[in-house]
């Protein structure tokens, strides 16, 4: 007995057949072929298994013959995948399983694992089972246009439910929400664009277009919505807005709207005030002068340990004043260096004896002040030929430094609906929206650049990088317990970063005999990738 195969084309499909036969002679004594079984319809690795029996051979696997092909990364695909799932981002998403959902959460993962073009992603169907994870076949190049630019236009169209969902899921009446501002600069033309215009950069990126982004966020920092407004608005012009969004769009009619010092200002508080919203912020240097003077606050009040209380029952305003000694350590040095460098460049400037301009000269020292922003400490005299004396304000110096380190909190909230350590620390919690904005921004989810010319793919682009840091902020919460712990320095191991890598190195392969896939395999995960998918629920990494 043997086996064969018998080739053949119908309709122009080519058809494969694998038969048992065996040979014989007739009467005549000549050669005939006789089919005993068809074995077209078993695996390839029963028919060579088959195959080796017939040949009585002795090992059915020869070591030497078995081949490793098709190497990809599986893990961290697998683990994001499942937990997207567990925590319902797909449902959130759609409630109804589709093509285009299931591409939508490639492109979330992916955005965590492969950050680049979605053209970039597409092209890594070969190195990664992400695709196929989600309905692809094998070694078939997804198209670019149908399973990633119209899945984002779907998306986009649902947004605003997907946010409701979130709203939902993580917002309440009477919760603290978190909203922050910040912009992405774009290079190349975007004439018609009315969003992407030159505005004062954020992070000292100035000379560029475009785009500001509004991220709102629970008290944990968890993300439940983003805007996009235009590249040039001044951040406390977005408050009202977002405000009315929640309350309209998400359905909360009343909670306590958190926001930096420039965003809430004594205006936009007195607008929110004729709503249901209360505010927590902070006072600016000048507004918090003016309140010590006012009420004639002692210097010495201000203590890390102990919050001090001051109400201003006129104005329905509670004031939280604290202290912090790393930030007074920092201001210090700040204020120390800046005026040693202003003090240099005055030096130089007071050095020059031949006649100038004194106009011109206090022109160029009006441009030191400027750009470092502590005119404040100096007094200068200009003469008849342009020479330079100065001095510093020594008694300015001294009562700048008394307020080092101190800081005061507002809020409109009653002591009722939150006493003053849980003001404080809402407000601190706004460090979590920054963190946010330098996860989406930095190369953990890389923002940009954005690849997009269009408006409303750009919006898409933001809105899957937002729900790509939903699914990170997620993955962090349950990664606590190996994250907080880890040391600090040189001898720190653990970052997301590096929990992602040592998941990625989970990969799936094909085995193959003589050409023959017998087995597609799942490396086995080591004691720490282990430990890594047990905190994330995920115990077992198969297929």
């Amino acid at each position: 007995m043997y086996i064969t195969e018998v080739k053949s084309t119908k309709n122009g499909k080519s058809y494969k057949t694998v038969l048992i036969r065996e040979s014989y002679r007739d009467e005549s004594g000549k050669v005939k072929n006789k089919t005993l079984a068809n074995l077209s319809k078993l695996p390839n690795e029963v028919i060579l298994f088959i195959k080796s029996i017939l040949k009585k051979e002795k090992s059915y696997v020869n070591l030497a013959e078995l081949q490793r092909e098709n190497n990809r990364e599986y893990g961290a695909s697998f683990a994001l995948m499942k937990l997207a799932q567990q925590i319902g981002l797909d449902r959130l998403i759609s409630s109804t399983k589709s093509e285009w959902r299931d591409n939508v959460m490639v492109m979330i993962i992916g955005r965590i694992l492969y950050q680049g073009s979605k053209l970039s992603l597409v092209n890594r169907y070969k190195d990664t089972m992400l695709w196929e994870l989600f309905g692809h076949k094998f070694n078939q190049r997804p198209d670019v246009e149908k399973h990633c630019y119209f899945p984002m236009d779907e998306l986009l169209k649902r947004k605003p439910r997907i946010e409701r969902k979130l709203a939902k899921k993580h917002l309440s009446d009477g919760c603290i929400i978190l909203y922050d501002i910040t912009n992405i600069w774009f290079e190349g033309k975007y004439k018609n664009s009315p969003i992407i215009v030159r505005g004062k950069g954020k992070g000292g990126k100035v000379g560029y277009k475009q785009v500001a982004i509004g991220l709102l966020t629970d008290k944990r920092g968890c993300p439940v919505g983003v805007q996009l407004f235009k590249g040039n608005v001044s951040d406390q012009k977005t408050v009202l807005e977002q405000i009315k969004r929640v309350s309209s769009q998400y359905g909360i009619k009343h909670a306590i709207f958190t926001g930096d010092r420039g965003m809430l200002t004594a205006k936009i508080v007195k607008e929110i005030s004729e709503t249901d919203f209360k505010i927590i912020t902070a006072l600016t240097h000048s507004e918090m002068r003016k309140l010590i003077e006012k009420n004639n606050i002692p210097t010495n009040v201000f203590d890390e340990d102990k919050i001090t209380e001051v109400i201003d029952s006129t104005a329905n305003t509670r004031y939280m004043l604290c202290k912090n000694e790393k930030l007074k350590l920092k201001e210090g040095e700040t204020r120390n260096s800046l005026i040693s460098k202003v003090s240099e460049l005055l030096n130089k400037k007071a050095a020059v004896t031949r006649k100038r301009d004194p106009k011109d000269v206090a022109v160029s020292i009006g441009r030191i002040f400027e750009k470092y922003k502590i005119g404040k400490f100096f007094n200068f005299e200009l003469d008849e030929r342009g020479g330079l004396t100065w001095i510093l304000k020594q008694d300015k110096i001294d009562s700048e430094k008394e307020l080092d380190g101190a800081y005061i909190i507002k809020t409109t909230a009653a002591s009722k609906l939150m006493n003053k350590k849980e003001i404080v620390i809402g407000y601190r919690n706004l460090q979590k929206v920054e963190q946010a904005f330098k996860n989406m921004k930095t190369i953990l989810l890389e923002l940009r650049p954005v690849y997009h010319k269009n408006d409303k793919r750009i919006e898409a682009h933001v809105f899957i990088v937002m729900l790509a840091y939903y699914l990170q902020w997620h993955a962090v919460q349950r990664l606590k317990p190996l994250l907080e712990p880890d040391k600090k320095g040189k001898n720190k191991r653990w970052t997301f970063e590096l929990i992602i890598e040592r998941l990625c190195s989970i990969t799936s392969s094909d085995y193959y005999i003589k050409g023959v896939k017998v087995k597609t395999d799942i490396s086995v995960p080591d004691q720490e990738q282990n430990t890594i998918l047990e905190l994330l629920k995920q115990i077992h990494c198969s297929q």
